[in-house]
């Protein structure tokens, strides 16, 4: 009946609390009839029984909440729990106040509190239990009992009912509260383990891919080499065919460089560790790189930060990363890029800002993931940011994209530098 509410935790906990109210207006409605027909106690019946009409009426209306989508909030959940403290202070008042048995009953909302809510809703739920049990000490309507023959040994018993119950609801609200922090704790815990797990999946299985596909690529680049080659030599007097055809060969032996680099590295174990590079000799590294590539790309670079600059590890999975966020820019970008890097306090920050349309609101809220790519079909993969992201992290850093408010998208990266050695 409440199915659609089963991915919220505070909904479900709404609904079982829904139900735990109706157990405790049929077992209200039992203990009068006992009361009633076989202990023949004069208490005031009307007001008891309007008590658990007004109840009965507030379940039903919490009943009509239910089938409605709104979110369940920690207030309103709170809200709920205190109409029930309010309609138990309510029947003890007319029965007995705190000389009535169930006066330990204060304790169930309490301890639903401490299990479902945060601390702070606990802890003024333990003051508000306190203050009426308190209150019931002196306000309340007696049981027609006869207690003046021992009245000092039942003023002590009720006040030594009032310091258990003190002390037990000070001790459930702090251990409850503590256990159930424990227990987010441990299911965020969990959650970041089963992603980071799945996400390793992901990367070990597009690292297989890639060195199957790069054993298949070698030969066709073999081919196209030497296919390049011959007709470098058949029109060697065609100067623009001679610069065109340099161009295509610098591609196609960087290509084959790419596949050799990684069919090297493809079964050794990936570690972090490698040669060190000054952080400006490593950037300047990259960029190189980067325009051997993507020749046709225009982009200004600024750097700022202290010097002698501070070293960073020169990991050629560390820089793929880079070269695949500023591919990523080079895509989205209309004119020019702007590369800004600086570094202080250990860490590096790099800015790396496009002109184009920025981000759509899809973008914003799934970049990173695998094999989700905001390009038209056939243009991208989705696999570039995503490892650019998990390998960054391995690292240390992180990655961040966002749109400006000029225009285009600003990815920011993060990287932690390698302290100085001390001699």
């Amino acid at each position: 009946m409440f199915s659609d509410l089963s991915q919220s935790p505070l909904s479900k906990n709404l609904q079982r609390l829904f139900w735990l109210r109706n157990i405790a207006i049929v077992a209200q409605c039992l203990t009068f009839a006992i009361v009633y027909w076989a202990i023949d106690i004069v208490i005031p019946w009307a007001q008891m029984i309007s008590v658990v009409a007004i109840l009965s009426l507030l379940n039903l209306l919490t009943w009509v909440r239910l089938h409605r989508k709104w979110p369940v909030s920690h207030t309103e959940f709170f809200l709920q729990l205190l109409i029930d403290v309010l309609a138990l202070s309510t029947l003890l008042y007319f029965s007995g106040g705190s000389t009535n048995p169930f006066i330990s009953l204060y304790l169930l909302p309490l301890t639903i509190a401490a299990a479902t809510l945060p601390w702070r809703y606990t802890w003024v739920m333990a003051m508000v239990t306190i203050s009426c049990y308190t209150l019931l000490l002196f306000k309340y309507v007696p049981l027609p009992h006869e207690h003046s023959n021992h009245l000092i040994e039942f003023a002590l018993h009720v006040s030594g009912m009032w310091l258990a119950f003190v002390l037990s609801t000070v001790i459930i609200a702090w251990f409850v509260v503590k256990m159930s922090s424990s227990i987010r704790d441990r299911d965020r815990d969990l959650a970041k383990a089963r992603e980071q797990a799945l996400r390793n999946e992901q990367i070990i299985a597009m690292g297989t891919l890639a060195a199957g596909a790069a054993h298949e690529l070698g030969t066709p680049l073999s081919t196209m080499a030497v296919v390049t080659g011959e007709l470098q030599q058949e029109y060697k007097n065609d100067v623009e065919f001679q610069s065109n055809i340099h161009i295509l060969r610098d591609q196609i032996a960087h290509c084959k460089q790419t596949l050799t680099q990684l069919l090297a590295k493809a079964g050794q174990d990936r570690t972090e560790h490698g040669s060190e590079l000054p952080v400006d000799e490593f950037l300047d590294q990259v960029l190189d790189k980067w325009k051997l590539i993507r020749p046709s790309v225009k982009f200004s670079y600024q750097r700022t930060g202290t010097q002698p600059a501070p070293r960073i590890m020169d990991n050629q999975l560390l820089s793929q990363s880079i070269l695949n966020l500023l591919n990523n820019a080079a895509d989205a970008s209309t004119k020019c890029i702007e590369i800004k890097s600086h570094w202080e306090n250990l860490m590096l920050h790099l800015e790396i800002i496009d002109d184009g349309e920025g981000l759509s609101a899809e973008a914003m809220q799934r970049a990173g993931e695998a094999f989700f790519s905001s390009k038209t079909p056939g243009q991208g993969f989705g696999i570039g940011l995503f490892l650019a992201n998990a390998n960054i992290e391995r690292f240390g850093g992180s990655v961040r994209l966002f749109n400006l408010e000029s225009g285009g998208a600003c990815t920011q990266v993060v990287l932690p530098l390698l302290e100085p050695i001390m001699s």
